[in-house]
């Protein structure tokens, strides 16, 4: 007889079925022993990374290169001055002027721009600080006195870099400070007319402007608060050059 053939199931073991997932992690139970699948490490998003606190601190640190710049620009030239030693004198990485600016040229054209319009800003507020009745010798002397301190004061450094450095500007940089320029000036104007229809002014209201400025502008040459001079005392001689009492 022959030997007895072993049967074998047509019936294929039934899969088993995916591990189920509880949180991050999946769990395959198969009777008492339980295996642990690790999750698949998410990818950190692309793209620029996250800025440091340097680079968030944008206003004061910009504000600090402006100033290091200025007072450079002023003492040594824009030409000599790099933008390592910008970055030093405000306390920064060699690198760091360029995430606030593009280039050392508009570096300095922010000096002579911003500059230019915070003055331009504070005059108007000296301006409406004096009484309504305020004659035009008092609004001249505000003017002058003013000016003294754009030029002589704590944060006196772009007014002399605009003037030694216009040069270094672009045709179209030059274009925008001069707007900026004629602006602060055109100011003083109503107050030139109205005292040279007094017959106080020594010269014609255009003129005496050129003049005025070119006198004042001059003081940051020759000034020196250790010689015992204030402004307001300053600003009295200036006003008796420029009119009559």
């Amino acid at each position: 007889m022959d030997s007895p053939v072993p049967r074998t199931s047509a019936i294929a073991p039934a899969p088993k079925k995916p591990p189920a997932r509880t949180g991050s992690k999946a769990v395959a139970s198969s009777g008492a022993n339980a295996a642990t699948v690790e999750p698949t490490p998410t990818r950190r998003p692309r793209g620029r990374p996250r800025k440091t606190a340097e680079e968030l601190d944008d206003g004061n640190r910009r504000r600090k290169l402006m100033d290091g710049a200025a007072k450079l620009f002023r003492t040594q030239g824009f030409a000599a001055t790099s933008t390592r030693d910008i970055a030093a004198a405000a306390g920064m990485h060699s690198g760091s002027p360029f995430y606030h600016f593009e280039s050392k040229s508009a570096l300095l054209y922010a000096v002579m721009s911003e500059g230019m319009t915070m003055a331009t800003q504070s005059q108007q507020q000296a301006l409406d600080a004096l009484p309504t009745q305020a004659t035009a010798r008092e609004q001249l002397h505000t003017l002058i006195r003013h000016h003294f301190e754009i030029l002589l004061g704590p944060r006196s450094s772009f007014i002399p870099v605009m003037l030694y450095e216009w040069r270094s500007l672009t045709p179209a940089q030059r274009k925008g400070i001069a707007r900026i320029k004629d602006s602060y000036e055109a100011t003083w104007m109503p107050v030139l007319h109205a005292l040279a229809q007094q017959g106080a002014l020594q010269a014609e209201p255009g003129v005496a402007r050129l003049f005025i400025f070119g006198a004042l502008n001059w003081a940051v040459q020759w000034f020196s608060p250790k010689k015992g001079k204030s402004l307001d005392a300053l600003t009295d001689e200036a006003l008796a050059l420029f009119i009559r009492s």
